[in-house]
């Protein structure tokens, strides 16, 4: 079985990057004969050192931020990436685009020319964006009905694909909710590294770009709150920086709190550091909303990785981390609002019980959500679409 995929990423630095390559490897443990094709976007992050050698890896496809390029460079960069991927896809047996929208057009629109069946994965925001875009509504409907089937890694994206879909009890039939996983045994390891400035330290943690919809002015604006009653904690966010207003915002807030010295923008680290971060830290924060341009937190793959580091968890509700935290006992879901938020991350600080609780219910979950069954229905997927 000869499977082409077309991506964005294959990278440690998002989480796109990290369901690829996890799920892939996983294909191929429970299916030797899969040989792995790839298209990558260009200007895509740094490829992770564990993508295996034999995978075919090809930058072919327009970047990330294909879906917002003018019509004089979007169609353009279109008919280029179809080309590529028509002539990709001959040779294969099956597509999967796990770039959502507009990658995943490409993907079908070459997979149906070139008579092969193809399957997508919607992640969150970038499948349920094009249905809301006056532009993209109606290619994006097109594209979706064409697929064999779509893998959906929450039942959040689900309900919010098929509020916007039509036929949506014919399209329930073809969306399938797999949740993301994760290798537990992987953030189990302790990581051997020389100090580092949160050696020692009493911290939480949050990690994802500094963007509106990773909602890091929630979670960081509870910390201010709950900080002035724990003069030891510190906070350290992991993610790319925006070097935009709402950055500036998060720099602001901390400034007039005058908590600058106890919290720590460190960017994009190396992937052993932040798994140190993780196991190291007391409670991961992490608290998405439905940001101004529509997007959201489809899953949300952190929460299950500090899970599996015995670290308990805060997400928010109305996002994806409803698959991801089982409340009450491993982490706390919450309203996506400062006060709730602030509630929660006070129990947790407060409380070295529950957190050691938690953690271990979290090591439990995430041993128990790996990603061989996840990779076990993607396979019948694609058998289903073969026959």
């Amino acid at each position: 079985m000869r499977v082409l995929y077309l991506t964005d990423s294959l990278s440690d630095l998002d989480g796109v990057g990290r369901y690829g390559m996890s799920l892939i490897k996983a294909l191929e443990r429970l299916e030797p004969s899969l040989e792995v094709q790839v298209l990558l976007a260009r200007k895509h992050r740094p490829t992770s050192e564990s993508v295996p050698a034999h995978w075919e890896v090809e930058v072919a496809l327009p970047p990330d931020y294909f879906f917002y390029m003018p019509p004089s460079r979007f169609w353009p960069s279109a008919a280029a990436a179809f080309a590529r991927t028509w002539r990709a896809a001959r040779g294969c047996d099956l597509v999967h685009a796990i770039k959502d929208y507009p990658h995943s057009w490409i993907a079908e629109r070459a997979a149906h020319w070139a008579r092969v069946p193809c399957v997508a994965t919607a992640h969150g925001t970038y499948s349920v964006q094009p249905l809301l875009n006056e532009r993209h509504a109606e290619r994006a409907k097109r594209t979706y009905a064409g697929f064999a089937s779509m893998v959906s890694v929450s039942g959040y994206t689900r309900r919010r694909m098929l509020e916007l879909l039509p036929n949506p009890d014919r399209m329930a039939e073809r969306i399938h909710v797999v949740p993301n996983c994760v290798d537990s045994d992987y953030y189990a390891e302790p990581r051997q590294l020389d100090a580092r400035p949160w050696h020692g330290r009493r911290f939480t943690l949050g990690i994802g770009e500094l963007k509106e919809r990773k909602g890091h002015h929630l979670s960081l604006a509870a910390w201010c709150r709950v900080a002035k009653g724990h003069d030891d904690l510190h906070h350290y966010i992991v993610g790319r920086p925006s070097g935009d207003a709402y950055q500036a915002d998060l720099e602001r807030m901390v400034a007039e709190a005058g908590l600058t010295e106890r919290v720590h923008f460190v960017g994009n680290i190396t992937e052993d550091e932040k798994v140190d971060l993780i196991q190291r830290a007391e409670v991961f924060v992490h608290t998405p909303v439905t940001a101004a341009d529509g997007g959201f937190e489809g899953f949300g793959i952190v929460y299950l990785e500090a899970s599996a580091s015995g670290v308990p968890v805060i997400g928010t509700l109305e996002c994806g981390a409803e698959d991801a935290i089982v409340s009450e006992e491993t982490g706390l879901r919450v309203e996506p609002n400062v006060d709730a938020v602030t509630r929660a991350l006070e129990r947790l600080v407060a409380d070295g019980e529950l957190r050691a609780r938690m953690g271990a219910a979290g090591r439990a979950h995430a041993a128990a959500n790996t990603w061989e069954p996840n990779a076990h229905r993607v396979l019948e997927l694609y058998r289903e679409a073969l026959r």
